[in-house]
């Protein structure tokens, strides 16, 4: 009699297991996730377009192609964000892509985003390696940016190009008393390097605008903490830039922004967008985790409640790296325009 109730205890279970492993569900509607099919042959246009459908970071790398795209065909006025690394990468020679030809209207970047490019005028940065002592490399002269060498050399000729421009900037400050403002000093050493790789000369030759809030920041900020110990009333005007970067927002008809990255560039652009109450177009590019609450990790939906981006707008943020997922983007966006 206990064995039969047992058994039968048994098919209860496994009638109830079951019953809730195999309950039926609704037919999904939507794109079938596949990857790319390679007895197709090489199609690296069509590898990209198989990221859609290929779900995880590869179909949000495929969502914000998309939106680029969107951006584009709406003609939308485009803000373009990226941190100091990525200038120190070959993201560079992107970068000075989209400026020489005008595919963007403005930039904000840091401090390392305008010297670097400068400095990498003046010589050349080499690959190295993620592992290599700190200890080594300090006693050679040579700075480590992940695994990226850049000689010390390179800032001892950033300043001897550097001083003489602050120079001239002071005298015609003390004869005119215009103050500059940090955008006018990045058009001036684009103006002054001349030299097409340069993302500061395009932008200076195309009236493009550079913003760099943290101008006192990295070897720009030594340069200047050098120039000004000396020159105590040499004064540079970073309230300008604010007030043109934020009415650059207001009246817009559709408003993008592409963020590389974190920290004040990102702010600083979805800050400015505040005050035409959102951008229609957002992506985001970085690996930044929002669980402490930084405005780093942020997810688009977090600046909607701020108003930095609209309710209707189409956004998304990509986890990855930049370097690896940025060329992606601009092959199958402004360079097909092109």
């Amino acid at each position: 009699m206990e064995i039969k109730k047992l058994k039968d205890s048994g098919k209860d279970k496994s009638n109830i297991a079951r019953k809730n492993i195999l309950r039926k569900s609704k037919e999904i509607k939507g794109i079938p996730i596949r990857g790319y099919d390679f007895d197709n042959g090489i199609n690296y246009e069509e590898i990209i377009k198989s990221y859609s459908s290929t779900g995880a970071q590869a179909s949000n790398l495929g969502k914000a192609i998309e939106i680029i795209n969107e951006m584009i065909k709406e003609n939308a006025f485009i803000f373009f964000g990226y941190t100091s690394s990525m200038v120190s990468s070959g993201l560079r020679e992107i970068f000075r892509w989209l400026v020489k030809h005008k595919k963007i209207n403005v930039i904000v970047t840091t401090a390392g985003g305008v010297e670097e490019d400068i400095i990498k005028c003046l010589g050349d940065f080499y690959l190295g390696d993620f592992r290599a002592s700190g200890a080594e490399l300090r006693k050679k002269g040579i700075n480590r940016i992940g695994n990226i060498y850049a000689a010390n050399n390179r800032y001892i000729e950033f300043e001897e190009f550097f001083q003489p421009l602050l120079k001239e900037l002071y005298d015609e400050q003390k004869q005119t008393g215009k103050i500059i403002s940090a955008s006018e000093i990045v058009w001036k050493l684009g103006e002054k390097i001349n030299d097409e790789k340069s993302i500061c000369y395009w932008a200076w030759k195309n009236k493009i605008k550079i913003y760099c809030p943290a101008i006192t920041d990295g070897a720009l900020g030594d340069n200047i903490y050098f120039f000004k110990s000396k020159n105590p009333e040499f004064k540079i005007d970073i309230t300008e830039d604010i007030v043109e970067l934020n009415n650059s927002t207001i009246g817009l008809k559709k408003s993008g922004v592409i963020l590389l990255g974190i920290g004040v560039i990102k702010h600083s652009i979805l800050n400015a967008n505040m005050f035409r109450n959102g951008a229609d177009y957002a992506v985001y590019v970085n690996e930044a985790e929002e669980h402490n609450a930084s405005d780093a990790g942020a997810l688009p939906e977090e600046a909607i409640s701020w108003g930095k981006i609209l309710p209707k707008a189409k956004h998304v943020k990509v986890f990855g790296d930049a370097t690896i997922i940025f060329p992606l983007i601009v092959a199958s966006t402004f360079a097909r325009q092109n």
